[in-house]
């Protein structure tokens, strides 16, 4: 595609060179150019892509897209004020669109959206659909997996993404949308039929300074749909989003445990192995609905998915076939079933709202003990950490504090941090920071009956300290260490 054809939406700040060139490549990482690309410069959080211009030159870029002056010969620069909206756009061009032909659905919300999509996509396979995802485990064109990098792709690589599914037609896909995504514009230019909200509590306020703008990222989502926007009516910022999107022409369609929305569950009931509830909508819908997770989330993610896919006009009778066929997410809720004398479950609650749902849904199942091992993620939002230990030691018999990704910090000083939460409760604790030696203890300290929450990790199979990343899977680890003490 021509370099003047790519630009003429953008709003250009200075130009220098010809634009009336093919440019048959296009990205943002330098080591990836080709000869005839256009490279993009992206500030990040912890590199400039300004400083890579002369080896994406080398590789053969014929055009800059840069928000600074650039000095350089031999090739065309594009000076915009934001370089990473640009991309967006240039890139939803270059691939010609793809999201206008897909059913694109759109899940946002702070927690519970990798559950969501996963149950959509089972429902759509279940209706005879090819269905993709993309999402923060991995994205799915139909049967072949490619493992994610981050929730939502940067705009190149997801325009990228729905043009192998345009090419391997999909006719739909449902994919997790951040607030990064949202506020940092990766999805600008996107067109999504549907979007959902699942909740929202404070998480990620390191990046958006408060709740209102965190809030105000995730609702940028339901200005970019066609068909109709769905709401989980029990959560308060959804009710707030309701109201703000009233005068929208974009129709709403509201789910909850209460009547007054337009999806409602009720006669919910709990064992020890799953979850059974009813429920009612529109038009004489009623259905009944089992899953293996025994979780209030999983109701509320089922009634996300269930609202959606009501919305895509599948019937009924499919939807229920989907969501009684589902088998769960990979680190969601997850039971570990070769450890039979007590139970370990993985889960990827990272955030106080999570955590604290886990431990009361494995509540609702159980009289014994809840060990609970967790810790929190090191260059993320610190505001959550006190709060997190708080709640375990509120709602678990003991904790074991540890490391999950510290990163760049000092795990002592996160574990500190964490601490200062659980000493205002009366709850137990230890502090093992090395995570196999704190999944260690919670195996040999658990008897017949209890149950072992190792939380914060989920589906990661690595562990990031400094620059180092190690292999590192809670599920693998527990069964390691329950056969090395002789507990399987």
């Amino acid at each position: 595609m021509r370099l003047n054809k790519l630009i003429e939406q953008l709003e250009v700040k200075k130009l220098e060179g010809n634009t009336d060139i093919e440019i048959n490549n296009l990205h943002y990482d330098s080591r990836q150019i080709q000869p005839g690309g256009l490279f993009v410069c992206i500030k990040g959080f912890k590199t400039d892509g300004h400083l890579y211009i002369q080896e994406a030159l080398k590789k053969g870029a014929v055009a800059i897209l840069a928000s600074q002056d650039v000095n350089i010969e031999g090739a065309t620069v594009v000076q915009v004020e934001d370089t990473r909206n640009a991309m967006a756009f240039i890139a939803n061009k270059f691939f010609n669109k793809p999201s206008l032909y897909l059913d694109l659905i759109g899940v946002t919300g702070t927690n519970g959206k990798t559950s969501v999509t996963y149950m959509i996509k089972k429902i759509l396979e279940e209706a005879g659909k090819k269905a993709g995802l993309v999402g923060t485990i991995a994205t799915w064109i139909d049967k072949v997996k490619i493992d994610a990098v981050r929730t939502t792709p940067e705009a190149f690589d997801l325009q990228y993404l729905l043009n192998r599914m345009v090419e391997e037609k999909i006719d739909s896909c449902v994919m997790e949308v951040s607030s990064h995504s949202l506020e940092l514009g990766r999805v600008e230019g996107v067109n999504f039929k549907v979007g959902i909200f699942t909740n929202l509590t404070p998480d990620h306020l390191d990046f958006h300074d408060n709740l209102e703008n965190y809030k105000n990222a995730k609702k940028k989502l339901f200005y970019k749909t066609s068909l109709c926007n769905v709401i989980n009516i029990d959560d308060k910022v959804g009710k707030e989003i309701v109201e703000d999107l009233k005068d929208l022409k974009t129709c709403i369609f509201t789910y909850g445990t209460t009547q007054k929305s337009d999806f409602t569950a009720s006669s919910i009931k709990f064992t020890s192995k799953e979850v059974s509830f009813k429920v009612v909508g529109p038009m004489d819908f009623d259905i009944d609905i089992k899953l293996p997770i025994p979780a209030m989330f999983a109701v509320y993610n089922a009634l996300a998915a269930i609202t959606c896919c009501y919305c895509l006009q599948i019937p009924a009778e499919v939807i229920k076939r989907g969501l009684n066929e589902f088998s769960g997410v990979p680190g969601r809720f997850e039971v570990v079933p070769e450890i039979q004398q007590f139970s370990v479950i993985v889960d990827y609650a990272h955030t106080p709202d999570a955590l604290e749902n886990l431990l009361k849904s494995t509540r609702e199942f159980t009289a014994n003990r809840i060990i609970t091992v967790f810790g929190c993620g090191g260059d993320r939002d610190q505001s959550k950490r006190p709060i997190m230990g708080e709640i375990s030691g509120e709602y678990s018999d003991f904790t074991i504090l540890t490391s999950d990704n510290p990163r760049s910090e000092d795990p002592n000083i996160i574990l500190s941090m964490i601490e200062e939460g659980i000493k205002s409760t009366k709850g137990n604790y230890i502090i093992i920071e090395d995570r196999k030696e704190a999944i260690r203890y919670a195996i040999k300290e658990a008897n017949k009956g209890d149950i072992v929450l190792i939380a914060g990790k989920g589906h990661e199979i690595t562990q990031v300290i400094m620059d180092k990343v190690i292999v590192f899977d809670d599920r693998l680890v527990a069964i390691e260490v329950a056969r090395e003490e002789g507990r399987l």
